[in-house]
């Protein structure tokens, strides 16, 4: 493949990923650039002959006060202390969203990234402390907990398989344990001596932020001036507040946009484009923020300022190590450096690797589609960059001492290791087991069956649409009007199969729905539920169903008898591992014939892609 269709294949696999995942990763993978730009400049900056200033710039004090209330730290202090707990509070953004509604919903699914984890921080700790020579040393244990997921998308993109979307998934629900243990370790373990007042005012902010989501406080204001007040009386408390912002970040709720909110929204914009006064468009503005949640609108604005700037000024201050007059020789024969270097990568790899594929033939949990062995030992391998996590608890633990500045080498040259290492064991896995993708399928599962599948339209057309879909998802109930224009425009020529998606962990009502569905498709009546289904579709309790079967002139008692009959379940469960085996996730999902359509399903993309355009 040359290299301009792997590009192109990369980009257009892409497309399979939910939106908000795919803005983090082109965030994610964007400020990579940027930290490994700013690590190198650092370290030009303190063995040039300019190091003087590197070093009295990061020591200069900057003052802060608020009346009575003050800080007086360093601009080290102040990037470590102050700015990453922005980046750790977005990190806990993340983990509330995923947990909510992402990845982490499937709770099942989250059992072997977890298992992961642990065993991607026991066994490097374990290699650390048996190399390291104990004394001072002994307290860098934390410095090979960490990943950076910065550094480890980017080196994925790089060296990994040219279709990594589901790796990537996985990658990323594993560095959640890691980060959540890591800032546990960072804020317990490398913390000062407890006021125990601060500490009661930030325990005291953080039930503030419990009650806000509880009584469903959608503004974000109170959260930011509770999160600031939180940050200050940890930072007074002596608790590194690092824990701080994870822990805020945690508690801000993050739910899926509600119908009534977000049609609540699209009529405020309507009345603002018909009278575009200020009092119509500040409602409008506000409707529209309501229809979000607090998490995700946080996100949008801080995660792009941690990615771009927040990181790579940590790196700047952190990564410049002056390796002149023997320090880097002295570096590479010093126990600390190797014990940074094999907890990393080494221990990682076994880590990681051993648990994953442990716990998987143990039954703990499986891969997710498309994910192999050698995929996984080759994201374990990347697994070892710990750099941004690992130099800030090399701050806390030795400071700017001589073990401190073998520990940073240390990082630095795993971070190097562990990109070669990945690669080569990337290389091996494509080579010598065929291993080259890590995506989901594209190709339908089982095809089209008149004698199963529910058609509209000529059976034998020549262009076919399948959709799989939910009869609680609003997308889906507004892809009925596509899906109509397009029957319109192809006419015979168009054969448009319904299956179905239930997502039960965010529409409670649609397995019953798509039950009731398949009960009215026994008395030859299913187009006229799917349709009354989806015109209704915030009224589906079961009496809601019942009723819609006495409008559609059913036999009700023979539609009561379908609707739970195990034939019934049986064809819905079907139609559901059909979806996954397809590598639909979400819903709708199109395929345009037996190939998976990626990207906008409005009506015109639609019949582009279905002619072929």
């Amino acid at each position: 493949m040359n290299r301009a269709r792997s590009q192109t294949v990369r980009r257009h696999l892409n497309g399979q990923l939910s939106a908000p995942l795919r803005a983090y990763l082109r965030t994610e993978a964007g400020g990579a650039a940027l930290l490994l730009g700013a690590a190198v400049i650092a370290l030009i900056w303190a063995n040039s002959p300019w190091s003087d200033s590197y070093v009295e710039l990061w020591h200069t004090r900057g003052i802060v006060e608020f009346g009575a209330l003050g800080f007086d730290m360093s601009f080290g202090h102040w990037v470590n202390d102050g700015l990453m707990v922005v980046f750790f509070f977005v990190i806990g953004l993340e983990v509330r969203r995923e947990w909510s509604m992402g990845e982490l919903t499937d709770r099942q699914r989250a059992i072997l990234p977890l298992v992961a984890g642990v065993g991607g921080m026991v066994v490097p700790v374990a290699l650390y402390l048996l190399i390291s020579p104990g004394g001072e040393a002994s307290a860098g244990w934390g410095v090979v907990i960490g990943t950076d997921t910065a550094f480890l998308l980017g080196a994925l993109a790089l060296v990994g398989p040219a279709c990594s979307t589901q790796l990537r998934i996985f990658l990323l629900t594993l560095t959640v344990v890691d980060d959540l243990v890591a800032v546990s370790v960072i804020g317990f373990a490398y913390s000062e001596s407890l006021d125990l007042g601060s500490l009661a005012v930030a325990l005291l902010c953080l039930v503030f932020l419990v009650l806000f989501d509880r009584f469903g406080v959608w503004r974000s204001w109170p959260y930011i001036v509770v999160v600031v007040i939180l940050w200050a009386a940890t930072v007074a408390s002596g608790v590194h507040p690092s824990i701080a912002g994870m822990a805020a970040g945690l508690l801000i709720p993050a739910y899926a946009a509600r119908r009534q909110e977000v049609e609540g929204a699209a009529q405020l914009f309507a009345a603002f484009r018909q009278s575009p006064q200020p009092s119509v468009g500040y409602d409008a503005k506000t409707g529209l923020a309501r229809a979000v949640s607090v998490n995700e609108r946080l996100q949008v604005v801080l995660h792009p300022w941690t990615s771009y700037l927040v990181v790579p000024i940590f790196a700047l201050a952190n990564a410049g190590v002056d390796l002149r007059d023997g320090v880097l020789q002295d570096a590479l024969t010093s126990p600390v450096t190797w014990a940074v270097v094999v907890g990393l990568v080494v221990g990682k790899t076994i880590g990681i690797g051993v648990a994953t594929l442990g716990g998987q033939r143990l039954g703990m949990g499986r891969l997710p589609t498309g994910v192999a062995p050698g995929h996984v030992v080759g994201g374990a391998a990347l697994s070892g960059i710990g750099f941004t996590v690992s130099l800030l608890i090399v701050e806390l633990a030795f400071g700017d001492s001589v073990v401190g500045d073998e520990a940073r080498v240390g990082v630095l040259l795993a971070a190097v290791l562990a990109v070669l290492l990945g690669a080569v064991v990337f290389q091996i896995a494509a080579r010598f087991r065929g291993e080259t993708s890590a995506s989901l399928p594209m190709v339908l599962d089982r095809p089209v069956d008149p004698e199963t599948d529910h058609i509209r339209g000529p059976v034998d057309a020549p262009l076919t649409l399948v959709e799989y879909g939910d009869f609680e998802c609003p997308f889906c109930a507004r892809a009925t009007g596509v899906t109509r224009e397009l029957r319109d425009h192809f006419g015979d020529r168009l054969r448009y199969v319904f299956r179905h998606l239930t997502l039960p962990e965010v529409h409670p009502h649609a397995e019953l729905a798509a039950q009731a569905a398949e009960a009215a498709g026994k008395q030859g009546r299913f187009w006229e539920m799917h349709d009354l289904l989806f015109e209704r579709q915030d009224r589906l309790e079961p009496a809601d169903l019942a009723g819609y079967a006495v409008d559609l002139g059913l036999d009700l008692e023979q539609f009561l008898d379908d609707i739970n009959d195990p034939e019934t379940v049986h064809k819905v469960h079907a139609d559901v591992a059909s979806a996954e085996n397809s590598g639909a996730r979400g819903t709708p999902t199109f395929f345009i014939g037996d190939r998976r359509h990626l990207g906008a399903h409005d009506t015109q993309s639609l019949i582009a892609a279905l002619s072929g355009r």
